[in-house]
C-alpha cells in the first residue's frame, strides 16, 4: 500500500523530534518517575532499599516538622511573589516618567538581578552580622534604639524576613522588566483622553493602566510563585535555617538519619504543587 505525502510528512517529523524526546524522557521524565519509585522505598545507606508501600507518605502527614516547613513556604511564597511584584510595579511607573539621568536609573536597577549571587548572599551576610555589620552599628551605635546587638540570620525567627527581603532586592527587577515593556507600549492617546474627561493620576492608574498591565501582573504573579517553590540555593547560602521544602527535603535526603525514601516523598508532594501552578498558568494565564 503506498503511503501519502502525509503520512511521509508526519514519518519524518517524529524522527526530526525524536531526539529532543529522548532528551526530555531521559533528563525530565525518568527521574520523576524514579523520585517516585523511591518514595515507596526504605533506602539504606548501604544503597539497598526495602518496599514500605505508603509508610514514607503516612509518615508526611503525621510529621510536624514537615507541616512547619509548609507554613514557612508559605510564609516566604506570599511575601516574595507580593513583594517583588509591587516593588517592580512601583518603580515601573517611576521609571516611565521623563527626569534627567533616567537612562542610568534604568541601569542601576538591573544590577541586582545580574549580580552574583554568592557575592551579594555574603554582602548581606555580613550587613547584618551581629558584631561587624553595618545594620546592628545603625540601630545600636548611631539611633541607640536598643543597646543589644541582634543576629538576625541566625534567629529562625527573624531569618525568614532577612531573606524574603533579600529575595525581593534580588529579583524584583525582572518584575520591572516585564512590566516597564507594557507600560511603553500603552497608547499615551488613552492617558489624554482620561486627562481631559478630568481623571486624576490615581483614577488614570486604576482605569487606564492596571487594566493594560493585568495580563502581565498576572503572568508574573504565577512563575514567582513556581520559582521560588522551588528556590533552593539562595536560601541554603543565606540563611539555612529557614526551612522552606526545598530546604526541608535536603536535610531529610542528606544530613541526619538521611532518609532518602521520605525525601523524595516531599519531592513528590513538592512536584504536585508545582504540577498544578503549571497547569494552571498553561490553561488559564495564556488565555487571558
Amino acid at each position: 500500500m503506498p503511503i501519502s505525502i502525509e503520512q511521509k510528512e508526519a514519518r519524518l517529523g517524529w524522527k526530526l523530534v525524536a531526539p529532543s524526546l529522548g532528551v526530555i524522557g531521559l533528563l525530565i521524565i525518568y527521574p520523576i518517575l524514579y523520585n517516585l519509585y523511591l518514595s515507596f522505598f526504605d533506602i539504606k545507606l548501604t544503597g539497598e532499599k526495602f518496599f514500605i508501600g505508603l509508610a514514607n507518605y503516612e509518615k508526611l502527614l503525621e510529621d510536624t516538622a514537615f507541616y512547619g516547613s509548609v507554613l514557612t513556604t508559605m510564609i516566604f511564597l506570599i511575601g516574595t511573589v507580593v513583594g517583588s511584584t509591587l516593588v517592580g510595579l512601583f518603580v515601573a511607573l517611576l521609571m516611565n516618567l521623563q527626569f534627567p539621568f533616567r537612562n542610568v536609573a534604568r541601569t542601576v536597577i538591573l544590577l541586582p538581578y545580574f549580580a552574583p549571587v554568592i557575592s551579594v548572599v555574603f554582602g548581606w551576610q555580613f550587613i547584618f552580622d551581629p558584631v561587624n555589620g553595618i545594620y546592628n552599628h545603625i540601630i545600636v551605635e548611631v539611633l541607640h534604639l536598643t543597646d543589644q546587638r541582634h543576629n538576625l540570620i541566625g534567629d529562625p525567627k527573624t531569618a525568614l524576613l532577612v531573606v524574603i527581603l533579600f529575595d525581593i532586592w534580588k529579583h524584583f527587577p525582572i518584575s520591572y522588566l516585564l512590566i516597564i515593556s507594557k507600560l511603553q507600549s500603552i497608547n499615551r492617546d488613552q492617558y489624554e483622553a482620561a486627562a481631559i474627561d478630568g481623571c486624576g493620576p490615581v483614577v488614570r492608574f486604576f482605569h487606564v493602566t492596571l487594566p493594560e498591565i493585568y495580563f502581565v501582573l498576572g503572568t508574573l504573579v504565577i512563575l514567582r510563585l513556581i520559582w521560588n517553590l522551588n528556590k533552593f540555593e539562595e536560601i541554603f547560602l543565606l540563611a539555612p535555617n529557614v526551612k522552606t521544602l526545598p530546604i526541608f527535603t535536603y536535610y531529610a535526603a542528606f544530613t541526619g538519619i538521611i532518609d532518602q525514601g521520605f525525601a523524595a516523598t516531599v519531592s513528590v508532594v513538592q512536584f504536585l504543587v508545582l504540577s498544578f501552578l503549571i497547569y494552571f498558568y498553561v490553561k488559564k494565564v495564556l488565555r487571558w
